[in-house]
């Protein structure tokens, strides 16, 4: 321990809050200077500035010790002094209020502005809490009163000038408030609106006390009206700008407008919400609402509902906030997430920009057309009638049209919203085009300005290819060619390959069959008019459904197609294919890998492959159960593994996935997804997660096709076509355009409550290069497990202080809430009794140590993730974070995480028997896990809603082999205490052990590994020299200590044994519950299975339909040819372990936190091992326990050496918190504690082993749930705590 001089110069600072955002101000600038005006947002005790104009955030402010921001005024008048201009800003939270004095001042050159506040008065606390603030002026200067609105319904008068509180005002009608808005400019115009707990609104004013006279200073309320109408609660009042109409809103989900001198509502109630609606704003033309659903609702001022914007998740919006004169809405929430868009006026409505650029004349142009010749009459069309069958964009101006009647067209858009038309071939016979697929070129040729290749597939088995050339202006059609490809009504998609350029083309039928067809050589003549085509390969997918999309790479020699029922399949694609060698005339090639449903049943959309290395490349996929998944292509091993998805709630179904270019800092590299929700069209920006387009089009299923420049925003296309017309919305917006909207201004975060955090903590050995060990220094990583069941990895910049980043990992099945998450990291040794296990080379793979990321939850769910170096860039791209400010994420994101495998129990009312092999199946409805402790029987009985309460692991590996074991301990809320392993490559799920009795549910978990002798000491035939300990705390206050040594070293070796190959390679991808695993499908099989108890259910309902076998063993099934192999491979019973020690009432209440560490005196390995416990609960207080570990050396080398552990009672302090304390940690230097209390407490045990406080501070967390720290240096810390929001402590020397 540091010395006591030392001590007392360490001292924590509170770092930035990543929260909700509970209030939101406009900071108006002189036009001149500004014609945007700049935002303030309060998050926790903090005041964020914003720059509008660039996104940017200018500076943060704490303006609060642990109180919350609930609302900001800033005085419409400034003073300037030169280049600064000065304003009064009043911040108010709680019962606190604060004026201030806000300073902005521009510098001469470069445009750069810095802004100062500087405290001019905190006003002494008052006695209830403040809903709103208002300046007021006399005859003789402005804002020298504040009007504060309390919430016993008061108004009390503040004099700024004199510092001290003028008098207050009581309304008659003393009752408690939800909201209260003030509304005038002096003490004879003040109007105050409440809202009160009878779900009425009460208008008052101030009066003096012998009528309206208010001269001699005596003052009292005056009644004005009552307002009725509202069925609940009234969370939000706000004003018109000139006091003649009121807006409400209610928990009964509607918003309503009111006039005051009317007494009645005006208009229709505004209902839209689903549920509360928590804030409104309110101009001349519109009114916004923003509710609990996340949904932001734009009104005309007759009550028609204009637009709906649904960007945040979680609890809700919040704040919302409208600026008339810029046209510009902001949003915040509980998801940290600060959104801006910008309306326009469109006719008489008022519609989201969502494609607009500040004062820019460029607005979506939305035009309709016909083809040539189509008769101008709206009625029904008949069989022989021409309509579009395909339709393509390959540039803003320029699409492909194909009809029913066999004919292509090529249209240029006009800018007068015309279309040219011109009419390139028609195939032979008319036969109607089916399917069509343009690939777009470039200037082969100085005199074709146009070279593009479309391909053409009829009803009657004909492919048509057809180059055109010429120009925009005058396209010709110059060659074309058709064949026989299939038999009639047999030819359903065409395909070109971007990869594999114009000389190869493919076809595919409704069965699978995907046939490549090369051209031979048909750039060798612009004026060529035939070529010969001939058939390369037929590539057969083996599970018969129709391909919908096809990518190829000739780099990683793989050609990989996308199935009507989500499956992935991969075929080789040789160089002799692609180099003309000779090969048979029609062979046959089947597949070399396969995902079986990669998208559930649901329709895979568009594919790509980007190479990462040069045997490694990414394939990412998209499909119509709204998900984006990734793998990883091995070419080596031609092996397919899942890395990850991201799941879009926006979207029904994702079509494509495309990134932005980076050419500035103005525009960020985005990657957006183009898809569909319901009926319309959806451009979705997935970097800052808001909406950039919204078309109603009627569905995906008619033809329709997009157009994406390089900043979507401002430059996007799409058509699509409703009977016979074609119907066209273009927004083209010229690169000296800069301002993009909307913008998304501070990282988005979990929407609801924390309940777990963990730094990641991986070692530079495992896997990091150097330049990532460098970012990894820099840089601290947090997994955080959220009540709706996500699980986030951030990132706190530390050499910028903020938080730069926030990735969304995924979500627990269900969105059952995560209770705890864990990182382990670390690899221990066992020594194997059996030689030879793994061969020669083997011993590298003792060395590698993989980094995993555990979380448990609700619904009994615990799910696996490993750490994997990031996707690179592609094409040099670089990352930015959230709110646009590239400097804390300059560096290329190297911490990811890749999904492992998800267990949780089935839903099966009956037990079958199984193997004594304990596996559990992962997402499959095929119970083959029988616990063999009692205290599971009667839980598998019937459906339950038992959840996990904690969770702890570690990493274990046997000499010589190549299985890497994670001991996994979880405790669940029905009293039981469970080790659990998952075996790595495979994703084998294993039960281990049972720890009983326990009388009380666990509500946190520890493990220590203790070394008794040195690492690496002795050889392969000595035994293990490491004792495995579990530490659980319980609710009835009970801290138990657990022995698992024997049963770990137990079960790695005997699975090191075993032929684990045969078993499973179990479920490759987590469950959506959107048409993919564990949806529509998953509930159906699971039908079968309970229909029929018998095993033979299982392989009979599998027979029914081959794409969807579970036999499969990519779909993580146990094949049934596994069972007869059962004696010879098979582990005995799970065993049952009872409490080596138990400290009864530790605590006086449940135990809700725990750690571990080694004692500052304890040697590093062998006799007189020495580790404190630290324990905190509800009952206020922190325990300090030691334990010892004393062993005995053996006589003999071959046996284990015996060990004791001793305990010792450190005591602790009776009320370290003033409330409940849910999180602490310790080191051999310090402990830190957090508690509801909203404290972080550092503390040290002095030589005594006594605790004592070094201090404290106040953090702006509300309702802590968990802390976890990280020691940066000898001389740092960093301490996260997590609740209603995370924050980040330094804690330094």
């Amino acid at each position: 321990m540091a010395k006591d001089d030392t001590r007392r110069t360490w001292n924590p600072r509170a770092g930035p809050y990543l929260g909700e955002v509970s209030s939101l101000a406009f900071l108006n600038l002189p036009q001149h200077v500004c014609p945007i005006p700049y935002l303030l947002a309060g998050s926790g005790s903090e005041i964020l500035l914003y720059e509008l104009t660039s996104g940017e955030l200018i500076r943060s402010f704490q303006v609060f010790e642990g109180v919350r921001v609930h609302g900001t005024v800033c005085s419409g008048s400034f003073v300037r002094s030169g280049d600064k201009y000065s304003y009064k800003l009043v911040v108010f939270g709680e019962k606190k209020v604060k004026i201030f004095a806000l300073v902005v001042e521009l510098a001469s050159s470069g445009g750069e502005v810095s802004v100062g506040l500087e405290v001019l008065e905190s006003l002494p606390r008052l006695s209830n809490w403040v809903f709103d603030v208002c300046f007021l002026q006399d005859e003789e200067e402005e804002d020298k009163l504040l009007a504060i609105g309390c919430s016993d319904n008061s108004v009390c008068v503040w004099d700024v000038k004199e510092s001290r509180m003028a008098f207050e005002i009581h309304s008659p009608e003393r009752c408690l408030l939800y909201t209260m808005r003030l509304w005038g400019s002096s003490i004879s115009t003040l109007r105050i609106a409440s809202g009160t707990i009878f779900n009425e609104i009460i208008v008052w004013k101030a009066s003096g006390l012998d009528g309206d006279n208010l001269g001699n200073g005596q003052y009292c309320a005056s009644h004005m009206l009552r307002l009725a109408g509202h069925e609940g609660s009234i969370f939000r009042i706000v004003w018109s700008l000139d006091g003649s109409k009121l807006v409400s809103v209610s928990d009964d989900r509607s918003a309503r407008i009111w006039e005051i001198d009317s007494q009645e509502v005006i208009g229709p109630v505004l209902f839209g919400h689903s549920v509360r609606v928590w804030d409104c704003c309110i101009s001349d033309s519109l009114i916004v609402t923003a509710g609990e659903d996340c949904t932001c609702r734009i009104w005309g001022m007759d009550g028609t509902q204009l637009e709906v914007i649904k960007e945040h998740t979680g609890r809700g919006i919040w704040r919302c906030l409208y600026d008339p004169n810029s046209s510009l809405l902001v949003t915040a929430g509980f998801d940290s997430a600060i959104k801006v868009h910008q309306l326009h006026n469109c006719g008489s409505e008022i519609l989201l920009d969502t494609v607009g650029v500040h004062d820019s004349q460029d607005k979506v142009e939305s035009f309709s057309n016909r083809l040539p010749n189509s008769p101008q009459h709206t009625g029904r069309m008949d069989s022989k009638s021409e309509y579009v069958r395909c339709l393509q964009f390959t540039q803003e101006d320029t699409m492909y049209v194909a009809t029913n009647h066999g004919c292509l067209y090529h249209a240029r858009l006009l800018p007068s919203g015309n279309v040219q038309w011109t009419e390139l071939v028609r195939i032979p016979e008319e036969g109607p085009i089916i399917t069509m697929d343009v690939l777009p070129g470039g200037k082969i040729h100085e005199s074709c300005a146009l070279d593009d290749w479309v391909a053409l597939g009829d009803g009657k088995g004909n492919m048509t290819i057809v180059r055109v050339i010429g120009d925009m202006y005058n396209p010709l059609a110059g060659s074309n060619q058709t064949w026989k490809a299939s038999p009639e009504r047999q030819l359903l998609g065409t395909f070109w390959c971007k990869s594999l350029g114009y000389r190869f083309v493919c076809s595919c039928n409704p069965r699978g069959l995907l046939k490549l067809w090369r051209l031979s050589d048909p750039l060798a003549s612009a004026a060529s008019t035939a070529y010969d085509i001939s058939l390369v390969a037929e590539f057969s997918s083996s599970f018969g459904m129709r391909i919908m999309c096809v990518v190829a790479s000739a780099e990683d020699k793989v050609l990989v197609c996308g199935d009507l029922r989500g499956n992935i399949t991969l075929f080789p694609l040789s160089k002799d294919m692609l180099n003309e060698v000779s090969v048979s005339p029609e062979l046959k090639i089947p597949s070399s890998n396969y995902f079986k449903a990669a998208h559930g049943i649901s329709t895979v959309s568009s594919l790509s492959v980007v190479r990462l290395t040069s045997n490694k490349a990414e394939i990412c996929s998209t499909g119509a159960d709204g998900c984006i998944c990734y793998f990883e292509y091995d070419r080596e091993r031609q092996a397919l593994e899942f890395m990850g998805l991201k799941q879009l709630k926006e979207l029904s179904l994702v079509q494509s996935v495309c990134q932005g270019m980076h050419f500035s800092k103005d525009h960020p590299n985005n990657e957006y997804a183009a898809g569909f929700s319901s009926t319309d069209f959806i451009l979705w920006n997935l970097t800052t997660e808001t909406k950039v387009a919204q078309i109603s089009c009627g569905g995906w299923r008619r033809p329709h096709s997009f157009y994406l420049g390089d900043i979507p925003e401002m430059q996007n296309c799409f058509a699509y076509v409703k009977d016979d017309v074609i119907h066209i919305h273009r927004h083209w917006v010229g690169g000296e355009k800069t301002k993009v909207f909307p913008l998304n201004l501070h990282t988005q975060f979990h929407g609801r409550e924390l309940h777990s955090l963990c730094f990641i903590s991986a070692d530079t050995k495992d896997g990091f290069e150097s330049e990532e060990r460098k970012i990894s220094d820099r840089s601290s990583w947090i997994a955080t497990g959220c009540e709706d069941g996500s699980v986030r990895l951030t990132r706190y910049a530390s050499e910028f202080g903020n938080w730069s980043t926030s990735e969304l990992l995924g979500e627990h099945v269900g969105g059952s809430a995560v209770r705890s998450v864990c990182c382990v990291s670390n690899m221990h040794i066992i020594a194997s009794d059996i030689p030879d296990i793994g061969g020669e080379d083997s011993v590298m793979d003792d060395i590698e140590s993989p980094c995993l990321l555990i979380s448990v939850g609700a619904k009994r769910v615990l799910t696996s993730w490993l750490l994997r170096n990031g996707r690179q860039n592609k094409k040099g791209e670089s990352l930015v974070s959230d709110n646009g400010d590239d400097r804390a994420s300059s560096d290329v994101s190297s911490v990811t995480f890749q999904w492992l495998a998800t267990d949780m129990p089935t839903k099966s009312k009956k037990i079958e028997k199984s193997p004594k092999l304990d596996v559990v199946e992962e997402d499959t409805s095929v119970n083959v896990t029988e616990s063999r402790s009692n205290s599971y029987q009667g839980r598998e009985n019937y459906e339950d809603d038992w959840r996990y309460m904690a969770t702890t692991a570690f990493l274990v590996k046997c000499v010589g082999s190549r299985l890497t074991i994670c001991f996994i301990a979880v405790a669940c809320s029905d009293a039981t205490l469970t080790l659990r392993a998952l075996v790595l490559p495979h994703r084998l799920w294993f039960d281990v052990a049972s720890l009983v009795p326990l009388k009380s549910p666990v509500l946190s978990l520890q493990h220590v590994i203790v070394p008794l002798h040195p690492s690496h000491e002795g050889n392969n035939n000595t035994s293990s020299s490491d004792v495995y300990l579990l530490i659980s705390g319980a609710t009835d206050g009970s801290i138990a200590f657990w022995d698992v040594t024997t049963s770990v070293e137990a079960f790695v070796k005997q699975v090191s044994s075993l032929h684990i190959e045969k078993f499973i390679d179990c479920q490759k991808r987590p469950r959506t519950g959107r048409g993919s695993q564990g949806g529509r499908k998953w509930k159906l099989l699971g039908a079968k299975r309970t229909q029929d108890s018998s095993s033979n259910s299982v392989s009979e309902s599998a027979e029914e339909d081959p794409a969807t076998s579970l036999e499969d063993p990519a779909n993580g099934v146990v094949p049934q040819e596994n069972d007869t192999n059962e004696s010879a491979d098979s582990l005995p019973d799970t065993s049952e372990i009872k409490p080596s020690h138990v400290v009864k009432n530790a605590h006086q209440s449940g135990v809700n936190c725990l750690h571990v560490s080694r004692s500052s005196s304890s040697p590093s390995h062998g006799n007189g091992l020495m580790f404190n416990v630290i324990s905190g609960g509800d009952d206020q207080a922190l325990h300090c326990l030691s334990f010892n570990i004393l062993s005995n050396s053996p006589a003999n080398k071959s046996e284990a050496p015996s060990y004791s552990i001793r305990l010792t009672d450190r005591g602790g302090v009776a009320s370290a918190h003033s409330s409940a304390i849910k999180g602490v940690w310790m080191d051999v230097k310090w402990i830190f504690s957090t508690g509801l209390d909203q404290r972080v407490r550092c503390w040290c045990l002095d030589k005594d082993g006594k605790l004592v406080e070094h201090a404290h501070i106040v953090i702006s967390v509300p309702e802590p749930e968990a802390l976890d720290a990280k020691a940066i240096d000898e001389n740092r810390y960093q301490i996260a705590v997590a609740g209603r929001g995370i924050q980040m402590v330094e804690f330094s020397c």
